[in-house]
């Protein structure tokens, strides 16, 4: 029987072969069909410009944002006649917009970056930041003078790490809008370990951090300059926050609890023990320490189921007044006191700026959930801080949103009609349900954000958010409130304890999950060009309400078909030269050392999927392995090793005496130390030069060849990647 196409007797493959000709009809007959949604696309090109801009290996003219926008957005009205062209130049227009706000949001931001290490030397400025807890922390200054750095040359902000000791043994401690003097040693934002690896220096660029370092001891207090300033209200702001940090880890007696209850309630997590850390992470709960939603939704409505069922206590201005409406504007205050409090991070802006939406929309009696809210939010943050994009709070916070409203958009009639038939005493059940939808569906949503930026995906999560988030929402935040709210006339120890036999409940929680077996799964690296297919999948698929939106699931599709066929590099080599790494044969990194540079091997072996790595036999003769063998066919001596990968000889210097006989017989030289003379038998060679200049450096053996890529060639110049001027070339 001949298969026939479901809208007539005609055969399918006759349907298929006019489907080229009938498909810009039936595109433009659904893109006009929902015409309701186009504005959410909007933060999707504001998006994709500002990837544009990022993804640039030079700065581009400061006029090009600008042009780019204001002339398609006349060409849009030029054609103002026909819809589809109206539509596609104002799509360009907003992608030009993106990258408009990054050029303009990087002009506003610049300052000096510290361009080379210096110290030991002395370091004096005013704290703006410190983390409420005891031994190292991290104090950022500002108004900053360095000893040996003139001062058109010093960064507006440094990071310090220094020893902060227990309050009985510091008689003054040092808070933030303090003046303080401090003997460090200061460096350029690091860059990646790796090509595509997270640039904290960008991140740092737009923070304003010009330097990071460490201290030698402790900050010590300092006289103000003659004519300094007070610092404004983000210092007093700040020192707020690290005054009621202080009060709740001191009534909870700075217990693993205490570092939890002060993260929930003023985003300080740098009291929390890192044990807690981990098994929170492993367990899947790490949401709950970054204030999100979550929170700013519990704050926010706590408030107003409180406010609300007072004031209808009273009859008169119950009968007379809409107590609804005076329950939001509360609410709206208390979340915007909560966002203060709690350090403003992107994920609270966020929350705030959907919570506030939610609440206007209660005052002005308009449906107060949907997915134009997050688009408003979207394009809020992107405008004013484009940056923000690239960063996992971000793409975690918005996608597990746009994941959950699409999702109870679909089932919010269903799901409603089947709570209303339910007894009474299975409200309890219906809320366990909901949990676990929305951890499900969250968990999904975030998960390729989780494995891209974080080589992990936490297998039990559900089950610990099922334990852990009803206990935050009905025991730990109502109490966490109460006790903000009874801070000022110093009874918040009564609020703290029961809060905190909620937070020991939620830790155990988190151990106990975070101890069964396989817990966690380790992932590799995935490519950039799969998580924007991934992303634009899931966003058809959200954005979208007619049929065509299952179309998103060839986005899906074609992310993980590029993780597929990405291969991982063969070769890597830090930035110092102090660490090398190589694949052995089944597919495992093995390392030249564990002990130097262990930020890039942990990196590097994170970015692998991998929790412990071999180190190389370095020892002559030595065969290491799980199994009694080497990772390859590889032999080391005191003066580096030679290795055979995939056919090719490659050869790994650590003195330069190993360099006349390695030049003159392996395909593939990586050496520690600069390679002066020319190499004959080596089509690649990688000396202490171009790890000077062009940062680590990744190499993927290929038949005969190798290709060769570097941070500062993936970086390109940039105002937070500046590359190093070329020195006297070598011969090769």
């Amino acid at each position: 029987m001949a298969l026939t196409h479901r809208f007539g007797a005609r055969p399918l493959w006759y349907a298929l072969r006019a489907a080229p000709a009938t498909a810009p009809a039936m595109v433009k007959a659904s893109l006009m069909a929902e015409r309701d949604r186009w504005f959410l696309w909007v933060p999707v090109g504001l998006g994709l410009g500002i990837a544009v801009y990022f993804l640039l290996l030079g700065e581009p003219p400061l006029w090009l944002g600008p042009a780019w926008t204001g002339g398609l957005a006349l060409l849009a009205v030029a054609l103002r006649r026909r819809p589809l062209a109206v539509v596609l130049a104002a799509a360009l227009a907003v992608i030009g917009l993106g990258f408009c706000a990054g050029q303009v949001r990087t002009a506003l931001v610049d300052a000096p970056l510290l361009q080379q290490e210096i110290g030991p030397t002395s370091v004096y400025g005013r704290v703006v930041a410190l983390g409420a807890g005891e031994g190292r922390q991290r104090f950022v200054l500002e108004e900053v003078r360095i000893d040996g750095l003139a001062p058109a040359a010093t960064p507006r902000r440094v990071r310090i790490t220094a020893n902060v000791p227990p309050p009985s043994e510091f008689g003054d401690r040092v808070g933030p809008g303090d003046w303080v003097r401090l003997r460090a040693v200061l460096r350029p934002p690091p860059a990646p370990v790796a090509p595509g690896a997270w640039d904290f220096a960008r991140q740092a660029y737009f923070a304003r951090l010009g330097a990071v370092g460490f201290a030698f001891g402790g900050a010590t207090l300092a006289e103000p300059p003659a004519k300094a300033t007070r610092g404004g209200f983000s210092v007093w702001l700040t020192k707020l926050r690290h005054t009621v940090a202080g009060r709740v880890l001191a009534a909870l007696d700075g217990g693993a609890n205490s570092g939890i209850a002060a993260a929930l309630l003023t985003g300080d997590r740098s009291a929390i023990p890192n044990d807690v850390l981990v098994a929170m992470r492993n367990a899947g709960l790490a949401h709950l320490l970054a204030i999100s939603g979550l929170h700013m939704g519990l704050v926010a409505g706590i408030i107003f189921i409180v406010v609300r069922a007072c004031l209808a206590l009273c009859e008169p201005l119950a009968l007379r007044f809409a107590v609804k409406k005076w329950a939001a504007v509360a609410a709206l205050v208390g979340a915007f006191g909560y966002l203060l409090i709690s350090g403003a991070s992107v994920p609270t802006q966020r929350a705030f700026l959907m919570t506030g939406l939610v609440l206007l929309a209660v005052l002005l009696d308009r449906t107060s959930l949907s997915m134009r809210l997050i688009a408003w939010a979207a394009i809020a943050l992107l405008l004013i801080a484009p940056e923000s994009m690239l960063g996992p709070s971000f793409q975690m916070s918005f996608a597990a949103v746009a994941a959950l409203i699409a999702t109870y958009e679909y089932l919010r009639r269903p799901m409603a009609r089947w709570a209303s038939g339910m007894p009474f005493w299975t409200r309890p059940l219906v809320y366990l349900a909901g949990v676990a939808l929305t951890s499900l569906v969250a968990g999904l949503a975030t998960a390729p954000f989780a494995v891209y930026h974080f080589n992990r995906f936490a297998d039990y999560g559900l089950v610990a958010n099922l334990m852990a988030v009803p206990m935050t929402g009905l025991w730990i935040m109502p109490w966490g409130l109460l006790a903000l709210l009874l801070m000022p006339v110093g009874l918040e120890g009564l609020a703290l304890a029961p809060m905190g036999w909620g937070l020991d409940a939620v830790a155990w929680s988190a151990r106990t999950v975070a101890a069964w077996p396989g817990a966690v799964t380790l992932t590799p690296a995935m490519p950039s060009l799969a998580l924007v297919a991934i992303s634009l999948g899931g966003l058809w698929r959200c954005l979208w309400r007619r049929r065509w939106r299952f179309f998103g699931l060839a986005g899906f599709a074609a992310g993980f078909l590029v993780m597929a066929l990405e291969p991982a590099p063969d070769i890597l080599v830090d930035a110092d030269g102090k660490l090398m790494a190589m694949r052995a044969e089944d597919g495992a990194l093995w390392l030249s050392s564990r002990k130097r540079a262990r930020y890039a091997g942990e990196t590097w072996l994170r970015r692998a999927g991998q929790s412990e790595a071999e180190l190389w036999p370095w020892r002559e003769g030595e065969v290491v392995g799980r199994d009694g063998e080497a990772p390859t066919a590889i032999q080391c001596d005191s003066l580096g090793c030679v290795a055979r990968i995939d056919g090719q000889i490659v050869a790994f210097v650590q003195d330069a005496r190993a360099l006349d006989d390695d030049c003159a017989s392996a395909d593939v030289v990586v050496s520690l130390v600069p390679v002066r003379g020319p190499c004959p038998s080596a089509h690649t060679v990688i000396d202490r030069f171009d790890l000077w200049r062009e940062g680590a450096h990744a190499v993927w053996l290929e038949a005969g060849s190798a290709r060769v890529d570097s941070v500062a060639g993936s970086r390109g110049q940039r105002p937070w990647a500046r590359v190093r001027a070329r020195t006297k070339d070598r011969q090769k």
